[in-house]
């Protein structure tokens, strides 16, 4: 996977189950959300943090951390 920023989409990121858990982790507010599915394709990560004002930085490091895995 190629290094998470702002701008990657949440669909990119919830077909990783390692990053969905670190997702869960932040009290992600989406991923219980009944229109997840169509929002996925369009929401960001950023957009996700500003909205719910959640670290984005934190967030993106924890990630991209060991993204080989």
């Amino acid at each position: 996977m190629e290094k998470i920023t702002a701008k990657t989409k949440l669909a990119t990121i919830i077909q990783d189950e390692k990053k969905l858990e670190i997702l869960q982790k932040y009290n992600f507010p989406c991923l219980g959300c009944p229109m997840f599915q169509m929002e996925a394709e369009i929401l960001t990560i950023g957009d996700v943090c500003k909205n719910y004002s959640i670290n984005q930085e934190k967030l993106l490091e924890e990630l991209n951390k060991n993204k080989e895995d």
